[in-house]
């Protein structure tokens, strides 16, 4: 069975009030801080295979971080946007909770109890 692993940033709300929502369910979860640990490549495709999303799909769009690499750019490949998203791991949507075979975006907190 595989191990769950909650991909979270300790600085956004969000991925507090899931840390704590699965707490107080009583899951057990490994804790991977994004900033301190980056996920690499494999689990970023990985984790959109799951979602069923495309790189843009995982990025936080609004970050300023976003527009200054130019990662709106049409022309990027699939491939340069994990890239991106592995190098920045800032622009990634968080929380996100790996289980089962599954993952899931906790925006909100509860969309990750579904996978559980």
């Amino acid at each position: 069975m595989e191990e769950a692993i909650l991909l979270h940033n300790p600085r956004c709300s969000k991925s507090r009030e899931t840390l704590a929502l699965l707490e107080q369910r009583g899951a057990s979860v490994r804790v991977v801080d994004t900033l301190e640990t980056p996920p690499g490549r494999a689990l970023i495709v990985r984790l959109l295979d799951r979602l069923g999303l495309e790189p843009r799909g995982l990025m936080r769009t609004h970050e300023a971080a976003y527009l200054e690499l130019g990662l709106d750019d049409p022309a990027l490949t699939r491939d340069q946007l994990v890239d991106a998203l592995h190098a920045h791991p800032r622009l990634l949507q968080r929380p996100i909770l790996v289980a089962n075979g599954k993952a899931a975006i906790g925006r909100p907190p509860e969309a990750v109890l579904a996978i559980l």
